[in-house]
């Protein structure tokens, strides 16, 4: 259930002494210009100097400002706030702190291939404790959009295509930012983001228009939002874009409707950057006033940047067109939120230079930022055994990405030390026997043009070498926000130079550096192994090495399919059936593109272990399942090899027969399950009515009886399926 914001009568007498400038002040979200800004990410709108804000703080003009750090210059702030504004009122200090603060973690994608929202929500709790520590209470993160074209820049920042993993993420990041008391001085307020659709953008171009039915809405892109808030997340962020012609930052169905109603989300929903302005942009508001009037009568309560509540808020109440019983619900819900944090009884919480200069934690937290970047990884593919490498072997590493320190972050790391950072070759160096002396390393490309003379000593490298670790990708800044592709491929020059190399007959391991799932191409393609590295952070080049000589195995599974080919998208493992499917005995006339069968290069959730993993067939305790019962899945999974693996189980389930067309599977489970040579374990899974419920044709929820498919394999397209009916009810 939702968590709920408890009343507290120092928020109820402060309502009734505020201004309507001061309320108006209360919802609005500024750039922290006071402390050290982190790097401009944004537009600079509204962007007042250091003095200006504090004197808006002074005025009680302020009641949030984000993205700046620091203890000390943070108590100064406070001090101001509540020292010499009239009221009193303490300030949220937020920033986008999204996987990592000093220490950074992979991308939440790469995260999310662990298949471990454990591991996620260890991850967020170490971030909140960094962030925290240098003056943070409040993160913009997690994101939970569903991303199912990967030319959308920002699937690098959520779980990938699948709702499932996606609820589960969602809830692991939220507990992990917040841990268990809200009040505690290393509790991180998180923010579920972007509400709503915001992964469904057309084109995969970002801030486009989303056309949308509410099926999918309300099966793919909304239950996420309700995991999150489910697991006590009391902030929401608006998406910048419209849904079905409506803005979401100014969309009461969504905000009211579904939000504050359906949901009963008790906490606060604030703007993404000047999303309230851009309702002029869209055309659906005329001017200021227009904007903030529909944005803030749609339910956003704080907006971000644009300035526009504290410049249109009071007039337009005092002109009857807002409430007032309506500001000050929004102005009672920022201000208990500020209570349930402990701000009114120590408004310098988490403003400790003491514990900000303390990095107690950092050995700790570089452990689990290796530990995460090592199980993030995926292998695709590992012929004849290539990987893992011998110590002794000649190893070339070749790649614009073999030194490089700029692109290990990956998107939205905006406080990360990167003087800890570790790349590929200080990583390999330091787990080869006499510091690598057997090591050859050649950048052979830049990151997106020819280097002088690059590519003769790339293959000169790799004819001397045993092997070739190729390490190739996107550059950073090819993910994130605003950072749509029409082609999900290499850069030229990295592509030449992998056809160079792989020409050589050495065999070539592929370390793939991505922030969205990519159309492999040529010799990366057909490569004897590959490796999916994501952005791994801080600890990248130890992580790396680790998995590469074998001392950790490969246990990550893709959370998003690999095309074919970038026409492809959007392409994801869990579409609808169609009236042709993919047959095998129909050449022509069904659901396919010319060059490519309707199917992945590599699909959702595939991920090989150093090991041999068998599966048995998949079995159900009864084929009647009783409409209150519970379907039992059952399967043995063996490990045949003779290393030990950790394997991701997957369970997934088709409904043959429903009111609307269904998704040919859907995951509805996993478990990761460590295996010593020769160890069989039996896997059990149980599905009730709910786990099956969708929205039907006549938009209400639940499931419908009749037969199910349900597999449990090691990807969306591996396994015999096994059947049961779901009963209907009786009488």
């Amino acid at each position: 259930m939702p968590t709920t914001l408890p009343a507290d009568p120092r928020v109820e007498s402060l309502i009734p002494r505020m201004t309507l400038e001061e309320k108006a002040g209360q919802l609005g979200v500024f750039a922290d210009m006071v402390r050290p800004f982190a790097p401009d990410v944004n537009p600079e709108t509204n962007v007042r100097n250091a003095t200006e804000v504090l004197e808006q703080v002074r005025a009680g003009r302020v009641g949030t400002l984000f993205n700046g750090v620091g203890a000390e210059a943070g108590r100064e702030i406070q001090r101001v706030a509540v020292e010499e504004s009239r009221l009193g009122i303490p300030v949220l200090l937020a920033a986008d702190v999204i996987h990592g603060m000093r220490t950074v973690f992979p991308i939440p994608l790469g995260e999310a291939a662990s298949f471990e929202p454990d591991l996620a929500e260890r991850t967020a709790r170490a971030t909140a404790i960094e962030a925290t520590a240098a003056g943070i209470h409040w993160t913009y993160a997690p994101a939970v959009d569903i991303a199912r074209d990967q030319r959308w820049g920002r699937g690098a920042e959520g779980a990938g295509e699948d709702v499932y993993l996606g609820c589960r993420f969602a809830a692991a990041r939220v507990r992990g930012f917040q841990g268990p008391d809200l009040r505690a001085h290393d509790s991180l307020l998180a923010t579920a983001k972007h509400f709503v659709a915001y992964g469904a953008v057309s084109a995969g171009l970002d801030y486009n228009f989303v056309e949308i039915a509410e099926g999918t809405l309300r099966d793919v892109h909304l239950p996420p939002f309700k995991a999150a808030v489910d697991a006590g997340a009391l902030a929401v962020m608006t998406a910048f874009n419209d849904i079905n012609g409506i803005p979401a930052s100014a969309n009461h169905a969504l905000l009211t409707g579904v939000l504050r109603g359906e949901w009963a989300f008790a906490g606060v929903v604030v703007s993404d950057y000047t999303a309230d302005m851009e309702l002029i942009a869209h055309g659906y508001a005329a001017d200021e006033r227009h904007a903030t009037e529909l944005a803030f009568s749609a339910g956003m309560d704080l907006s971000m940047q644009s300035g526009f509540y504290a410049a249109h808020l009071p007039a337009l109440v005092e002109s009857g067109r807002i409430p007032m019983e309506k500001l000050d619900a929004a102005v009672r819900r920022v201000l208990s939120l500020k209570a349930a944090i402990g701000l009114f009884d120590d408004p310098y919480r988490s403003l400790d230079p003491a514990r900000e200069a303390d990095a107690s934690w950092r050995e700790a937290h570089e452990a689990l930022a290796r530990d995460a970047a090592r199980r993030s990884m995926v292998l695709l593919k590992n012929e004849g055994g290539l990987l893992p490498l011998r110590r002794d072997a000649r190893i070339a590493l070749i790649g614009p990405f073999a030194r490089d320190l700029d692109n290990i972050e990956g998107c939205w790391t905006l406080f990360g030390d990167r003087s800890r950072y570790v790349s590929l070759e200080a990583g390999l160096r330091a787990a080869l026997p006499d510091g690598g002396a057997r090591l050859r390393v050649v950048d052979g490309c830049g990151l997106e043009a020819p280097l002088q003379g690059g590519i003769e000593a790339a293959v000169a490298a790799a004819r001397e070498a045993d092997v070739v670790v190729l390490a190739v990708g996107e550059p950073q800044r090819y993910s994130g926000e605003a950072q749509s592709r029409t082609q999900i491929v290499l850069p030229p020059a990295q592509q030449a130079l992998a056809e160079a190399v792989a020409a050589t007959g050495t065999p070539v391991v592929v370390l793939l550096r991505n922030g969205r799932a990519l159309a492999l191409q040529g010799a990366v393609r057909d490569a004897q192994a590959i490796l999916v590295t994501w952005f791994l952070g801080s600890q990248t080049g130890h992580a790396v090495a680790d998995v590469l000589f074998g001392d950790y195995g490969p246990s990550g599974r893709l959370p998003v399919s690999f095309p074919h080919d970038s026409g492809q998208q959007p392409y994801f493992y869990n579409h609808p059936r169609t009236g042709r499917p993919e047959l095998p005995d129909m050449k022509e006339f069904k659901a396919r593109w010319r060059e490519h069968p309707h199917q992945a290069l590599y699909p959702f959730g595939h991920g090989l272990t150093y090991g041999q993993v068998e599966y048995g067939p998949t079995t159900v305790e009864s084929p009647a399942v009783a409409w209150d019962g519970e379907a039992v899945l059952r399967a043995t999974v063996r490990n045949s090899g003779t290393r030990a693996v950790e394997e991701v189980v997957q369970l997934y389930v088709h409904d043959r027969v429903a009111s609307r067309v269904r998704p040919v599977r859907e995951l509805k489970g996993f478990a990761k399950l460590a295996l010593q040579p020769g160890e069989a374990r039996e896997v059990e899974f149980r599905l009730s009515r709910a786990d099956l419920a969708f929205t039907r044709a006549d938009g209400t929820q639940g499931a419908e009886p009749g037969w199910f498919d349900a597999w449990i394999a090691p990807s969306a397209v591996a396994g015999e399926p096994a059947a049961f009916e779901l009963l209907p009810p009786q009488g």
